[in-house]
């Protein structure tokens, strides 16, 4: 189940999402509604590239691993780890739209995660859309290689504001996380699996910064 912000315990989170892509530099916007918390195996699908699967020994309610359901993952690839990901939804500026916002989805990084909740304790509930803050986050490039990128909270240009009207009107029907990525059942995470079961699948890596920033498949 997908939580409120304050409910988020901030540590141990094939169909086309509106997804954010982070870009080199100054990233703002606000995020909006509840808070997905998923441990995902990435596996290698199709053009090779790395796609999330969700771990079904991880119980989106209680934030633990309970070994409750079937994870045909761990049972096929019993050397594949997972990792943590908090997936939110964000309203940003779009001139395409009637509003002039559009909500997308995000997934922030274990390490920005942590930023974030740390400077909740000073500025409150960012997802609040009264007395929330924009979040602003800078995206560095650290090396030649596409896992080595950096994410930092400009904690100090975050600053709290009411949502404006349209933003607002881009949030009326906003849905929850638990809708907008619904948690597998065993038989299509087999059926899923089964689809690249003909790939070779390399361990992923757990740090999440090697992560793509588009999140397609969930």
């Amino acid at each position: 189940m997908a939580l409120s912000f304050n409910e988020s315990k901030g540590s141990a989170i094939k169909s086309e999402i509106n997804a954010y892509t982070f870009k080199n530099g100054i990233n703002t916007f606000r995020i909006v509604g509840d808070i997905l918390p998923r441990y995902v195996y990435w596996i290698k699908g199709e053009n090779d590239k790395n796609i999330p699967m969700e771990c079904l020994a991880f119980d989106r309610n209680k934030e633990a691993f309970t070994n409750i359901e079937k994870d045909w993952v761990r049972d096929q690839n019993p050397d594949l780890k997972c990792s943590w990901s908090y997936v939110t939804q964000c309203v940003i500026a779009d001139e395409s739209t009637e509003s002039g916002y559009a909500v997308k989805v995000v997934n922030l990084k274990k390490k920005l995660w942590e930023q974030v909740v740390g400077a909740a304790r000073k500025l409150g509930d960012p997802t609040n859309p009264a007395e929330g803050w924009d979040i602003v986050v800078e995206r560095k490039k650290t090396g030649a290689l596409a896992f080595n990128v950096e994410y930092n909270l400009m904690a100090l240009e975050c600053e709290k504001r009411s949502l404006n009207e349209g933003e607002l009107k881009a949030i009326e029907d906003l849905k929850s996380m638990d809708e907008v990525m619904p948690r597998p059942t065993p038989d299509a995470q087999k059926e899923l699996l089964d689809r690249f079961s003909g790939k070779e699948n390399e361990k992923a890596n757990t740090d999440e910064e090697a992560i793509e920033d588009e999140f397609k498949v969930g």
